[in-house]
């Protein structure tokens, strides 16, 4: 260990993890599951690994909280007087029951997340769980990034910021139009032969900022993708067009022309045959199945999704997994579509390489000056693309940033954040439900998403992974949540998928990083989430659950027998902050919306800044509003929109 880990901190860090996962002594154990606790599995030693790695202010917070549980005692207290050592200093304040929730999220993350030196972990025989094994070793990797040797000026007809869903499709328009394009993406490259399913690999190598990140109100957890092919690497594949209502409010308030007719539906029916969505790879799992017969039960309108999956690889052995790098090798983001288009046509590709400001002469775009980080020395390189255009699609977290950096955009920059804000219910069924076998989301039901206002919601089924499904659960006692993990196995978990109508913002702190800000305080939103949380609740009533918990503090829970309408009147009077519903976002729109007004928008209909010529946006953070659907389709459609009005802005000699 390093220097900051003293004897003290040592022994508190260890009785820490068996406090939030301790042995417990159960009768008819057989596996071990019970009497196994955090430190059996070497959860403290790779605390201890995960501190090492955290920025020095983030790291110094927990040591500061891992200091103060040792002060109260923690080390030589029982089991009992553990748990009430961390419940009394959650209720010092906020900062300081944020910090508690992250530790023993951290903790559960850990212990139920992480492989030993078999590749497994003791506690997942208890569900008939395994890790799939690592059957893609040794497959190229057909594209070549470029790697900067030294400080490098490079010149291009186009830069892209960005290689997800948007920046993906316009690199390989832009490229196969007969322009010289560079991509800049912040995150790596990886493939199948780096894809080994383990949670803590993967939310460190592809996600943005490690994984999962709470708002700095504390509101909303959210997880972005960041690797090249962003989002579309590690989603989970739903392929929803934009909805009819949603294109003619694009249209008719924001004046997005033809986002409502048919030419639009080209721009869909592209970008679907490039990715080769088809509804042929969608199994029904267990959790995928549960909504099916609550609708049938209730008479609700209920849809299979189709999905982005090449039908000649598709496994649904390993589909389970996507959320972690797809090992089959069937999705077809960008990385493996448009991206390799680009590459193909003679596109410089630079990965790990982040984008610092975006290049202003007499007005008009002039390029970009980024950084890029060799992954193994840590050593940094000054990269500078000289370009007449840019496109900046670093997603709605990152792309407001860039232009805070940049002093461009606006006053409408960071507003009108939009993050599909889902509340989740978890259930037990009689029967095992498998949720790791099929693909995360294959079915969905949509009776609720067009109310007359056109806000709604959509009950749909999250991704599942060990460690993430116990750092997510709310922490009562220790005994409560293990009697929970024993049971996931039988556990199938839905989200209602909210519409949202009021907005968030991004700003930017002293060292220019995105800040995120969300509170739901609409009234529509918040009669939304409420009865989206209803209709969950329903809906697993229906198909048979015997256990429903609803992810809010206390871990409200319903049981087989008890009164519903009773436990449906509390769950829905919890309010969606913190501290109440803990509120998850894997979708984020907005932050740098298009339209007509200059003062409520950053880029004309088109996606070209209104203050900067040359500068265009190419990602989900262009949406005037939440699409109200699972946003890659969407995001697509609109970046091939936006190429092809780039090359016909070319073909004029504009910027």
């Amino acid at each position: 260990m390093t220097e900051w880990i003293n004897e003290s901190r040592r022994a508190g860090i260890r009785a820490i993890c068996d406090a939030i996962v301790p042995s417990i002594q159960r009768a008819g154990d057989a596996d071990g599951f019970w009497a196994r606790c955090a430190t059996d599995v070497g959860t403290d030693q790779a605390f201890a690994e995960v501190l090492s790695g955290l920025p020095p202010d983030a790291r110094e917070g927990l040591l500061g909280l891992i200091d103060g549980l040792v002060a109260q005692g923690i080390v030589s207290a029982s089991q009992l007087s553990r748990e009430q050592i961390l419940a009394r200093t959650a209720l010092l304040g906020p900062a300081a029951a944020f910090g508690v929730n992250s530790l023993t999220s951290l903790v559960r993350f850990l212990a139920y997340g992480l492989p030993d030196a078999s590749g497994q972990n003791p506690f997942w025989r208890h569900w008939g769980y395994a890790r799939p094994a690592h059957a893609c070793p040794d497959i190229p990797k057909p594209i070549r990034p470029l790697v900067p040797k030294g400080d490098v000026t490079m010149h291009a007809d186009v830069v892209v910021v960005g290689s997800g869903s948007g920046g993906g499709v316009i690199a390989g328009k832009l490229t196969q139009a007969g322009l010289k394009v560079v991509v800049l993406e912040a995150g790596g490259y990886f493939n199948e032969s780096d894809f080994n399913q383990i949670e803590p690999w993967a939310f460190q190598n592809l996600y943005w900022r490690g994984g999962s990140q709470t708002s700095a109100d504390l509101n909303i957890s959210l997880m972005a993708g960041a690797n090249l092919g962003g989002g579309s690497t590690v989603n989970w594949s739903n392929c929803l067009r934009t909805r009819p209502w949603v294109r003619d409010e694009w249209a008719r308030e924001y004046g997005l022309e033809g986002v409502d007719g048919p030419d639009f539906d080209r721009h869909l029916d592209a970008v679907s045959a490039r990715i080769g969505v088809n509804d042929q790879c969608s199994d029904l799992n267990g959790p995928n199945q549960r909504v099916k017969d609550g609708a049938d039960k209730l008479g609700w309108s209920f849809k299979v999704l189709s999905r982005n999956a090449d039908k000649r690889t598709y496994a649904p052995e390993s589909a389970g997994f996507m959320a972690f790098g797809d090992q089959s090798g069937s999705k077809l983001g960008t990385m493996k579509t448009y991206l390799q288009d680009a590459f193909d046509g003679g596109a410089d590709i630079v990965v790990r390489c982040r984008a610092e400001r975006v290049l202003v002469e007499h007005g008009r775009a002039a390029g970009v000056l980024a950084t890029y980080r060799d992954p193994v020395s840590g050593a940094s390189t000054r990269v500078t693309v000289r370009a007449p255009r840019v496109v900046v699609a670093g997603g709605s977290l990152e792309s407001p940033a860039l232009l805070l950096r940049s002093g461009i955009g606006g006053p409408a920059v960071g507003n009108y954040l939009r993050l599909h804000p889902v509340a989740i219910v978890t259930s037990v069924y009689p029967t095992r439900q498998d949720p790791w076998w099929g693909a995360p989301m294959t079915a969905m039901i949509d009776e609720f998403e067009r109310p007359e206002h056109g806000y709604g919601f959509l009950i749909q089924t999250p991704f599942y992974g060990s460690g993430t499904s116990a750092a997510t659960l709310p922490f009562t006692t220790a005994a409560a949540h293990k009697q929970v993990m024993s049971q996931l196995g039988h556990a199938a978990s839905t989200i209602g998928l909210t519409r949202d109508h009021g907005h968030g913002r991004i700003t930017v702190d002293a060292n220019g990083e995105a800040v995120l800000t969300y509170s739901v305080t609409d009234p529509i939103d918040i009669a939304n989430l409420r009865q989206g949380v209803e209709a969950q609740i329903r809906m697993a009533h229906a198909a048979g659950a015997v256990k429903i918990t609803s992810l809010a503090a206390g871990a409200p829970e319903w049981r087989w027998g008890s009164d519903l309408e009773a436990y449906v009147a509390k769950v829905t009077n919890i309010p969606f902050r913190f501290g109440g519903f803990n509120l998850f976002s894997a979708h984020q729109m907005g932050s740098c919306r298009m339209g007509k007004d200059p003062k409520t928008s950053v880029a004309n209909p088109f996606g070209e800044l209104h203050d900067t010529p040359g500068v265009w946006l190419g990602d989900a953070s262009a949406f005037p509003t939440s699409s109200g659907t699972n946003p890659m389709l969407s995001t697509m459609a609109l970046a091939h929109r936006t190429a092809e009005a780039m090359i016909a802005a070319s073909a004029h000699g504009a910027a």
